[in-house]
């Protein structure tokens, strides 16, 4: 009975907070069919001083605490973003009229994590006084890089496995004279032939580094880890204060209603393909959620690590990337429909990541613990 009133009190608070009700107003005005436009300029703005912020805020306290706390935490956080991914390659990719290698981005997208997702979560805490490790906002990368890496990786698997395939069915049709077979089919006629048939199969390797380069050089990681460096080597509390942090909701705000409009939008497009998606939006930000929250309380039994900590690592798992994701998953697997997972993500995934999830981690946390 505490479980339930905790979430219903958060879930009415969810409701009546910026920042759902900045999200369900975007989406209202661009039901209504409103002209309002954000410039795309002044949104890259916001993204870079949020993410930046909390980068700040978890490089600060990396740098005032004990490193040996994140340890565990931080290696959940990278087996839920890979994990993540290869739950949807084997359900999701399953289902009747999904194409596997969109199944596989989708689940990148949704085991990757939501900036705004998180600092919504933050705030919640913040407000309702519930203490959490500051670095807990630095487990972002953790999660986020591991399961982008992850989905451009097995996609570029699948697609060379069915490449190959192809190749094999197309060549095994083909008329071949039996006196000629070796001559034509096994020995090369040059030393240079013999060595691009060599170095054929390398060629279709998935190179990971790159991947990881490219992640790493996104907008949103860039702007993260910009934050964490500086709050590591430097000294930014002044700014920090007096610029960053008094901004942050107010921008979040800002963002929401943004996203609220976005989600709206994608409702058209997740139209289009297979309505499968719209079940998977709805369940995996649960799945997902539930799985960190149970190793973020092995974390909690074993380390000390913070029950509000653990609702951020549930919350972050729960969330999809609506700012990393996507350019990095359209640069890594091409071939994928973007419709499919980004209209899955953001017009489903984020709300009930911030609706239902932040609540229903956040009650069960303050159940848990009897406050």
């Amino acid at each position: 009975m505490d479980f339930l009133s905790f979430f219903l009190m958060d879930f009415v608070k969810q409701l009546q907070s910026p920042t759902l009700g900045f999200l369900i107003g975007g989406m209202v005005i661009a039901a209504l069919g409103s002209q309002l436009v954000i410039p795309e300029a002044i949104c890259q703005i916001i993204v870079f001083m949020l993410l930046t912020k909390i980068g700040l805020t978890g490089g600060i306290a990396i740098r005032n605490s004990n490193l040996t706390e994140m340890v565990l935490p931080a290696a959940f956080a990278v087996a839920v973003g890979i994990l993540v991914v290869f739950i949807a390659r084997y359900t999701l990719a399953k289902l009747p009229k999904v194409k596997t290698v969109d199944a596989i981005a989708t689940g990148g997208l949704f085991g990757a994590v939501s900036g705004s997702t998180m600092a919504a979560a933050l705030t919640l805490l913040e407000e309702q006084k519930i203490q959490y490790e500051a670095w807990a906002a630095a487990l972002y990368p953790f999660m986020d890089i591991p399961a982008l890496v992850t989905a451009i990786v097995v996609a570029n698997i699948y697609l060379n496995k069915k490449k190959r395939r192809a190749e094999d069915q197309y060549l095994s049709k083909q008329p071949v004279a039996a006196g000629n077979y070796l001559d034509q089919q096994d020995y090369p006629s040059s030393r240079q032939e013999y060595l691009s048939k060599q170095q054929g199969p390398a060629n279709n390797r998935v190179k990971i580094w790159p991947i990881v380069q490219e992640s790493l050089q996104g907008p949103a990681l860039s702007a993260m880890l910009l934050g964490i460096a500086l709050g590591l080597f430097t000294q930014p509390e002044s700014v920090y204060k007096s610029f960053y942090d008094p901004l942050f909701r107010g921008l979040l705000s800002i963002l929401m209603l943004v996203m609220g409009m976005e989600a709206w939008s994608r409702i058209g497009e997740l139209r289009k393909v297979a309505q499968w998606y719209v079940v998977y939006s709805v369940v995996a930000p649960l799945v997902h959620g539930f799985i960190a929250f149970g190793l973020g309380m092995i974390a909690h039994y074993a380390t000390g690590f913070s029950l509000g900590g653990v609702v951020i690592l549930a919350v972050i798992a729960a969330s999809s990337s609506d700012i990393s994701g996507p350019p990095t998953l359209r640069a890594g697997i091409p071939s994928a429909n973007p419709s499919a997972y980004i209209g899955a993500s953001t017009a489903i995934g984020t709300p009930i990541a911030i609706g239902l999830c932040i609540p229903l981690f956040l009650g069960l946390a303050q159940a848990i613990g009897g406050s």
